[in-house]
């Protein structure tokens, strides 16, 4: 069984479903909770990649709807450095996978990282999950 660190913020929906979906496809999940991390600017890093910096931050934080946090101001450290003191800003979930880091994945997004393929007949065992909370869950 593959071992996947799955850092993600206590209740979140997204998060609930794709942990569930994971395990259903034979992943050993390690469930983390993401605030509660000893972050550091070092240890964020690597889950960003080459992602443009706004895309690091929750938009649905009240500290960046509010626009008290600008994250198309910041450069990368001040970015690094606020979201390690404040976790709550991170666009979750981050996952930690056969040395590989992501963070902030849509559930397409999961697929691709974990390599997970279609099986026969073209269901996946990671259902897509609602994009935005008005969206109904489709079941597919």
């Amino acid at each position: 069984m593959s071992k996947v660190v799955f850092y993600a913020k206590p209740g979140a929906a997204r998060s609930l479903e794709q942990k569930a979906a994971l395990a259903a496809a034979g992943f050993d999940v390690e469930a983390r909770d993401l605030i509660a991390e000893n972050w550091t600017s070092a240890s964020l890093r690597a889950f960003f990649d080459e992602r443009p910096i706004v895309e690091w931050f929750d938009p649905a934080e009240p500290r960046v709807v509010s626009g008290e946090i600008d994250p198309g101001r910041l450069n990368a450290q001040e970015a690094l450095v606020t979201l390690a003191l404040d976790p709550r800003l991170i666009n979750g979930p981050l996952v930690r996978y056969n040395g590989s880091c992501a963070a902030g994945l849509d559930t397409e997004q999961l697929r691709e990282f974990m390599d997970i393929r279609p099986r026969a007949g073209g269901s996946t065992p990671v259902r897509r999950l609602p994009r935005t909370w008005g969206e109904a869950w489709s079941g597919n």
